[in-house]
């Protein structure tokens, strides 16, 4: 059968790299679950930086080869509607479940869209007494999050200094840190201080001009680690003790010496990892990790959502919502 031929979904896409204009509403056909995955019919997508750097070219370089239009998305929540026998069995899942799920996207795979395919190991139920833009806000920023603790591996007690502790990201380091037993010192903007430290930070330390320095302040010889969430590097190794360690959430190539480990974080490693997702899901449930909406907008309204997102300021995901299907 050909495209043209096949029933098709509506995703929202890009041909060309640039602004947040470039951003269309697309027909592409439907996907359908093979042996071992769902399909989640979609009804909301987070929006993250990531997104944006598939948007503006940034990863160009890993899309080379591939015909567009490409589809962004890594955070969704909807319902399933296709899962085969084995899966059922095996995960308790079945066709009408809420759930949520992390999308490795490339190509034309992506959340953006009204229906997706994902292994069943990438989609948890949605957490209990959560709307479905709600449910989109958090689980790869989380998993992130989950990700950078992990990789530094640090004992209880250990002092851990969080930049961009206001954002996605930092704010889930900051929570999760906490709920560990780390003592955790988080570098936002002032007007962050109340709610991180509600939040589990044990210090807070306004970001800015010689931080570095103020950090030492804080802590003399240094923190046995950095989350740089805020992508400093060499700005803030300064204030990490010899021996220590910082977890980058981009590509860096910088050495700071000292015997200091670089570690490289990449959520995509842990996309299939059900049991990080189940507990991040149980988490959000508890109250332990913080479901942040700054703003639900119609999925056709995605350029707008990007404007949003380049603006910055924002405390909690954007979100794109779309309708439910005739059918269900």
């Amino acid at each position: 059968m050909s495209t043209s031929q096949s029933p098709s979904m509506k995703a929202i896409g890009v041909h060309t790299y640039g602004g947040p204009e470039v951003l269309r509403t697309v027909e592409l056909p439907e996907p359908h679950a093979g042996p071992g995955e769902v399909r989640v019919r979609v009804r909301a997508a987070g929006v993250n930086p990531a997104d944006a750097m598939l948007r503006d070219g940034s990863l160009a370089e890993w899309y080379r080869g591939l015909e567009p239009p490409f589809i962004a998305g890594m955070d969704v929540a909807g319902t399933i509607d296709e899962a085969d026998d084995d899966v059922k069995a095996a995960y308790g899942l079945s066709e009408g479940e809420p759930v949520i799920g992390i999308v490795d996207n490339h190509g034309r795979h992506g959340g953006y869209s009204e229906y997706v395919v994902l292994p069943a190991e990438s989609v948890t139920r949605r957490p209990a007494g959560t709307t479905f833009p709600e449910a989109a806000s958090f689980l790869m920023n989380a998993l992130t999050a989950r990700s950078v603790l992990d990789t530094l591996a640090l004992a209880p007690g250990s002092t851990l200094v969080v930049t961009g502790a206001g954002g996605a990201v930092g704010g889930y380091v900051v929570e999760l840190a906490a709920t560990e037993g780390l003592r955790v010192i988080a570098v936002a903007s002032a007007h962050d201080e109340e709610w991180l430290r509600s939040r589990g930070a044990d210090t807070f330390v306004v970001r800015g001009e010689d931080l570095a320095q103020r950090l030492l302040d804080v802590v003399p010889g240094g923190a046995d680690a950095v989350a740089d969430g805020a992508m400093l590097h060499d700005l803030i190794t300064p204030a990490i003790r010899d021996n220590g360690r910082i977890a980058v959430l981009r590509f860096w190539d910088g050495d700071p010496g000292r015997g200091i480990t670089v570690h490289p974080v990449n959520v995509r490693t842990r996309v299939t990892d059900a049991a990080a997702i189940t507990r991040l899901r149980e988490q959000a449930e508890s109250g332990e990790l913080t479901l942040r909406v700054a703003a639900a907008l119609p999925a056709d309204q995605a350029p707008e959502a990007h404007r949003l997102l380049e603006k910055g300021g924002l405390r909690g995901r954007l979100i794109l919502e779309f309708p439910p299907s005739a059918a269900m």
